[in-house]
């Protein structure tokens, strides 16, 4: 069953450019686990709400789980503290 994800994601101040290359580079990371980048958009404007919110799908549970835990992405760790202020991920159903 293909798990479909929404993701939101909030730059810490003054790092939206770093939250972006750092997005950049571990999405490239979800084909390796089987997964495919659906949807990624930035907000434009100054306001609150997340800067990006990205809709990915995975083959399953056991592909997020070695995508959140792939030594790549991991390494990067530290970029991803300093970057991202907040992330919510939540399990979404396409509509359209």
């Amino acid at each position: 069953m293909t798990l479909r994800l929404c993701v939101l994601l909030w730059a810490s101040e003054g790092q939206e450019r770093a939250l972006t290359e750092y997005e950049t580079r571990v999405l490239a990371l979800v084909p390796k686990h089987g997964g495919e980048v659906v949807s990624r958009v930035r907000r434009l404007d100054d306001g609150d709400g997340p800067l990006e919110v990205q809709v990915i799908h995975l083959p399953g549970e056991s592909a997020l789980r070695a995508y959140l835990d792939d030594p790549e992405r991991l390494a990067l760790a530290d970029v991803h503290r300093r970057a991202v202020a907040k992330t919510e991920l939540f399990t979404v159903d396409t509509l359209v």
